[in-house]
């Protein structure tokens, strides 16, 4: 999509704000208007039937409309279609995202979440990357969006995802979970029981995760730009698709690996081995001189991403009380939502640029400090998250 977009508008900037207002719309529902609604009344699969439903049709209105502007040659605004139009479609279907992280925490009982967590982030890895195949096979230097192909496609699967939600929320009744003396349960119900003092470890556990998401996630643009450097790896598209696959290859792995270390060993030390690593990827990119030592260290990087994401999800499920699931997940969604553009638009570009611009520094030496600042500040946010929760058992 990004590549579609840059050919009809021929910006970066305009680009860029693609994740960025998808963010900021996804935020506004959830936080304004879903989270709430699911609280009050209770809703966690007609959230996410709906969500989808009007997402699949939202995809279909928005190319429709891109394509009559291409046809009468306006290719910026038909771009800027998509941008707006799918922020928009992005505000109704984040009632979805809310329903499932109620849903998913009303189902699963402490000692077995991390575990389910990490199988179902472990499908949504493998869902990643067989799209990514997928759709750099239907891309065909931008038909598939222009002729509809793609979006068409999505709108089909996300009918199919709403229809068998519908037909198994028909058919499974939740039931009680059994009260067993599972030390993870213990624990997690001490801490559930807390009131308005867990509710302030919730938004400690918030501000800690902002710092490290914004941290790592502001070298995203910056990563693709330096492997391609003559003076660095100078890597060539096999190359970088070698490295980039790494990633998500690392993020399955940890997905199931994380999911059941975190039932065994508990969240917080989980979540501290995968903030480590996140501190030391980035660091590992400047003394990476060979493609497979960077597809190694990037595969790390994904490892700390979605270990990160598995354990965050577990703990934030653990401490949030059951009346504010829907408004108080809607604020973790948008907390890990920061690293689809905002941290590279916010801090990773402007400190490259500003290097580049107005110190002088050649690109190289200016995207290496980039990535030891993401350590620094990452390191920052563990930093918090270690003083808060070291002493909680879970």
């Amino acid at each position: 999509m990004i590549n579609y977009l840059y050919m009809l508008m021929h910006t970066v900037t305009s680009t860029a704000a693609l994740g960025t207002l998808n963010m900021l719309a996804s935020a506004l529902g959830q936080n304004l208007l879903w989270g709430r609604i699911s609280d009050r009344h209770k809703l966690r699969t007609k959230l996410i039937v709906v969500g989808e439903t009007i997402a699949s049709f939202a995809y279909i209105i928005v190319f429709l409309i891109h394509k009559s502007l291409i046809g009468m040659g306006n290719a910026f605004t038909a771009g800027l279609t998509i941008i707006f139009g799918l922020s928009t479609l992005e505000f109704f279907w984040s009632m979805s995202d809310v329903g499932w992280a109620a849903l998913l925490t009303d189902l699963t009982t402490p000692e077995k979440r991390g575990r389910i967590v990490g199988i179902l982030n472990f499908i949504a890895s493998l869902g990643r990357m067989v799209g990514i195949i997928f759709a750099g096979y239907l891309y065909s230097g931008g038909e598939g969006f222009k002729n509809g192909t793609i979006f068409f496609i999505v709108a089909t699967l996300l009918l199919i995802g709403a229809a068998i939600m519908t037909f198994t929320a028909r058919q499974v009744k939740e039931k009680p979970a059994a009260q067993g003396q599972n030390p993870i349960r213990r624990e997690a119900k001490r801490v559930h029981d807390g009131g308005s003092t867990n509710e302030k470890t919730y938004h400690w556990l918030l501000l800690s995760l902002i710092i490290i998401v914004l941290g790592a996630s502001s070298i995203n643009q910056v990563f693709l730009l330096f492997i391609k450097l003559p003076e660095g790896l100078n890597a060539s598209d096999p190359e970088m698709s070698l490295i980039l696959s790494t990633w998500t290859m690392g993020g399955m792995l940890a997905s199931l690996a994380s999911g059941g270390l975190t039932d065994k060993i508990g969240r917080t030390k989980t979540m501290l081995l995968s903030l480590f690593l996140a501190i030391a990827t980035p660091i590992m990119y400047s003394g990476a001189h060979d493609v497979l030592v960077m597809a190694f260290a990037y595969g790390l990087n994904g490892v700390s991403f979605w270990a990160i994401q598995t354990v965050g999800f577990t703990f934030a499920s653990d401490i949030i009380p059951e009346h504010k699931r829907g408004l108080l997940f809607s604020r973790y969604n948008t907390v890990m939502a920061l690293s689809w553009g905002p941290a590279g638009l916010l801090i990773g570009g402007p400190l490259a640029d500003t290097q580049t611009s107005r110190l002088g520094l050649s690109d190289y030496v200016a995207y290496v400090n980039t990535f030891y600042a993401s350590a620094i500040i990452v390191a920052i946010g563990t930093i918090l998250f270690a003083l808060k929760f070291s002493r909680f058992k879970i």
